[in-house]
């Protein structure tokens, strides 16, 4: 008993501390924080016995819930900094909503290695073009306001990021950010605060995915609905909304090209490990 106890106490602190740092790239960065839950619950899980298969899909759903109240808060402080452009927000989200309800029923499909290696390959091409600062010539002419009215833009943006959203329980915020940045010209500080908005949306598709799909499964842990697990869930969010706050904060004290960087190294990063690239050489990352 204390044996089992002790595992459980040690997982409890492994996700708090995740949370911490979830909820600090989601207000810094406009991501929904799945880029580091994914992978520690995904650990988590499997080695409780659980199919990898099924762990991942835990991982996935559980990882949209927590960035949904995440997201909120920091939501609320760019809001309050005039960084969030609910006009564009509330076209990319609900079509995002979609995509995201028909990308966690593909992910239930699919085998892991396909969702894992796609995602990552787009990652890694977007963090490129991010870091080569290209902007399509075409789009790039036009007033940022023109575009943002152009709901049609927004929505064609919208599905597939929620679809991939749906699929990786990242939130969207990987894809969202560069597509403002890069396809609509947005400043990368009113891109990032839109984002967190965006991703509110987005993940409600996902999240209603999994716990659907989820329905009848065997082998979940306890205290689950479908596979959105909610002890889990609980000690990441309790670290996770506050420090979106802090992370809002510092994001709006960054210069803006010191902001595209960080943001383009951690696509980098998602992009590495979800192609598999430091498990070839057996890194811990």
């Amino acid at each position: 008993m204390r044996e089992v106890l002790r595992v459980t106490l040690i997982n409890v602190l492994i996700l708090v501390a995740t949370g911490v740092v979830a909820g600090f790239g989601s207000g810094l960065l406009g991501v929904g924080g799945g880029f580091v839950m994914v992978p520690v619950m995904y650990w988590i899980v499997s080695n409780a016995s659980v199919p990898q298969g099924t762990a991942l899909l835990v991982a996935f759903g559980t990882s949209l819930l927590v960035i949904l109240p995440t997201a909120m808060s920091g939501a609320y402080r760019h809001t309050r900094k005039g960084a969030v452009r609910w006009r564009a927000a509330l076209v990319l989200g609900p079509c995002g909503l979609a995509g995201g309800f028909a990308g966690a029923t593909l992910a239930t499909y699919l085998p892991e290695w396909v969702l894992r290696t796609g995602f990552g390959l787009l990652v890694l091409a977007i963090a490129g073009w991010m870091m080569a600062g290209g902007t399509p010539r075409a789009l790039g002419k036009l007033r940022r306001e023109e575009l943002e009215e152009n709901r049609w833009v927004l929505a064609a943006l919208g599905i597939p990021i929620g679809t991939v959203s749906g699929l990786t329980g990242l939130g969207g915020g990987a894809l969202i950010v560069p597509a403002l940045v890069l396809v609509l010209s947005f400043p990368i500080h009113v891109a990032v605060g839109t984002s967190v908005g965006s991703i509110i949306f987005t993940g409600i598709g996902g999240i209603i995915g999994y716990v659907v799909h989820g329905q009848g499964v065997e082998g979940l842990l306890p205290c689950s609905i479908g596979y959105v697990n909610l002890p889990m869930w609980l000690c990441l969010v309790s670290t996770s909304i506050p420090m979106a706050q802090v992370g809002a904060r510092v994001a709006h004290a960054l210069p803006a090209n010191k902001l595209r960087y960080v943001f383009a190294g951690m696509q980098v990063y998602i992009g590495l490990r979800m192609v598999g690239v430091f498990d070839w050489f057996g890194l811990p990352l």
